[in-house]
């Protein structure tokens, strides 16, 4: 089946992927982001927040985008945001 997959990690690009029936959520975290952590990422299927166990359907759109960015500057309200969100994406991951 295909999925729209957009990544917005680094450069961000987007493109209909193949992937195999029944592909959860976090085994194409896994496969297209090796080594990274999904708490550092929003993680979203058809602009939602996803479960890690959620199983794709064809026509999905996934995408991953990191909640910090490399020089990025931020204040108080920011850092804050992030704590949130972080905490949610832990929570997802299961940490």
């Amino acid at each position: 089946m295909k999925v729209l997959f957009i990544n917005n990690d680094g450069g961000g690009f987007a493109d209909h992927i193949d992937v195999a029936d029944g592909t959860t959520v976090a085994r194409l975290f896994a496969e297209r982001l090796p080594g990274r952590h999904a708490a550092d990422y929003l993680v979203r299927v058809n602009r939602q927040p996803a479960a890690a166990d959620q199983a794709l359907a064809d026509g999905d759109r996934v995408s991953f985008t990191p909640l910090k960015i490399e020089g990025a500057a931020g204040g108080a309200a920011a850092a804050a945001r992030r704590a949130d969100v972080r905490r949610a994406a832990a929570d997802w991951c299961g940490r």
